[in-house]
C-alpha cells in the first residue's frame, strides 16, 4: 500500500469514528459517514441554538483543511472585514463543534501533518542534505554587566 493510500484509509477511519459507525460495514462506507455526520449536525441543531464560534488557525494548510471539513458538512466559514486571515467564524451548535468537528479536524490535521513531514524529510534527505534534525540549542552567553 502506498503512503498516499495509507493516508486516505486513515482519513476514512477517522471520519467513520466521528460519524458514529456501529458496524464494520458502516465503517467501510466512507461516503455514508459524511451524510451521517450531517444528520447528526441537523439533529443537534434542533436541540441546541447555533452560535458564532471563532477559531484561529495560523497554518494555511490546516486552515484549508478546517474550511474543507466545514463545507463538507454544509457549514460556511467566514470572516468579518478587518479580521486576521487566520481567524474564521462558523455558525453551529457548540456541542457539535466540541464533540465532532474540532476533534475530527485535530485528528485529520495530525495525520496530514505527519504525512507532509515524512514527504518533506524524504525529499530534503535525498536532494538537500542527509541531516534533517532540528538546529541544536546552545546555552546563552552570560550578559556583560558593569565595568572592569
Amino acid at each position: 500500500m502506498s503512503d498516499e493510500s495509507f493516508l486516505r484509509e486513515k482519513l476514512r477511519k477517522i471520519e467513520a469514528l466521528f460519524a458514529g459507525a456501529a458496524t464494520v460495514g458502516e465503517k467501510a462506507a466512507a461516503g455514508a459517514a459524511a451524510e451521517r455526520i450531517k444528520v447528526r449536525l441537523q439533529e443537534t441543531g434542533k436541540r441546541e441554538q447555533t452560535e458564532e464560534l471563532k477559531v484561529s488557525i495560523s497554518d494555511p494548510w490546516s486552515r484549508r483543511l478546517f474550511v474543507a471539513l466545514c463545507r463538507r458538512y454544509d457549514l460556511r466559514p467566514y470572516r468579518y472585514p478587518r479580521m486576521h486571515r487566520q481567524s474564521l467564524i462558523v455558525k453551529m451548535p457548540r456541542s457539535f463543534f466540541d464533540e465532532v468537528l474540532w476533534p475530527e479536524f485535530k485528528q485529520v490535521n495530525e495525520a496530514l501533518t505527519e504525512h507532509l513531514a515524512s514527504i518533506t524529510d524524504r525529499i530534503i534527505k535525498a536532494d538537500v542534505f542527509s541531516d534533517v534534525g532540528e538546529a541544536e540549542e546552545k546555552v546563552e552567553p552570560l550578559a556583560l554587566t558593569g565595568t572592569c
